[in-house]
């Protein structure tokens, strides 16, 4: 279907949206997708845990599709000496050319903070990372980390602080994803080659299993849904079903200016690494266009 359809579709079906009143069921939602029984929803449906060990990790992936919405997730990382241990939450469709919106947050030695990794991958091209350490033990208790997603903007967001916006720039020639549908992707793998340090420091298996607990998950968003004919169309949201709405704020969204100087004290105060001014990873060390925007 050609973008400029999906986009219509997904204006004249916004009044019919029905928005999340309340976190969604994990067992109605996700699906437990590799780690032989380490990955557990627990609780009615009301918590998720995944788990890494010597011999594997774990992850899940959402049921649906969604195409542009507002995606809420609270986390609680792994404790301890989580050395070499990634958590990855992230949005990717599918197919070499994939867009994908990443959240990692990649552990670290005992008392050390973890660091928080953003990337954005547009037609399979990413290479668009900042890193962030976090004001807060983000083991200690639950957090929400949130990704908004709308035909102008991605923001990134904890406890509903802005970190990052990438912009859409495609009248300046910058792709954006906004055709392909993803499904929302969680994981616990061991990447001490590169993970903890830059490799130096490697996982201490003594501490496994590894663990890291989900819980609150919220989309206010586009569900898509296979329909007749193979074409697409927005569906009702994740959360109560049935209850018509007009869409939510998120689709129209943007930072005004009290939320951008938000963003600002928190990039000059936890921002660690910027692509836009690692000039080593680019020829002639020119960085990407939108870098200068």
């Amino acid at each position: 279907m050609a973008v400029s359809a999906i986009i219509a579709i997904l204006v004249v079906s916004c009044a019919a949206f029905t928005l999340a009143a309340a976190a969604a069921s994990f067992d109605k939602e996700f699906d437990i997708t590799w780690g032989d029984g380490r990955g557990k929803i627990l609780n009615n449906g009301e918590l998720l845990t995944l788990a890494l060990d010597r011999t594997s990790g774990s992850g899940f992936q959402s049921k649906r599709e969604y195409l542009f919405g507002k995606i809420d997730m609270q986390l609680k990382l792994v404790p301890g000496n989580s050395a070499g241990t990634v958590t990855a939450y992230y949005l990717s469709s599918q197919g070499p050319t994939h867009d994908e919106i990443d959240f990692e947050f990649l552990g670290n030695v005992t008392g050390e903070p973890y660091t928080l990794h953003t990337n954005v991958f547009t037609q399979g091209q990413g290479n668009r990372e900042m890193q962030f350490r976090l004001w807060y033990d983000p083991t200690k208790d639950f957090h929400t980390y949130s990704i908004l997603w709308n035909p102008k903007h991605i923001i990134f967001m904890v406890d509903d602080m802005p970190i990052r916006d990438f912009r859409n720039l495609e009248g300046k020639g910058i792709a954006f994803p906004k055709s392909q549908p993803m499904r929302l992707y969680s994981s616990l793998w061991n990447a001490d080659d590169w993970a903890t340090q830059g490799g130096r420091v490697k996982t201490d298996w003594s501490h496994a299993p590894f663990s890291a607990s989900y819980r609150g998950f919220r989309a206010d968003a586009c569900v898509v849904v296979a329909a007749a004919g193979g074409k697409t169309r927005c569906g009702a949201s994740v959360g109560t079903e049935g209850t018509a709405a007009v869409a939510g704020d998120w689709y129209n969204q943007e930072l005004d200016l009290t939320r951008q100087q938000r963003m600002r004290w928190v990039q000059s105060n936890y921002m660690i690494y910027n692509y836009c001014t690692d000039p080593k990873r680019f020829a002639q060390g020119v960085p990407p266009a939108e870098c200068s925007m």
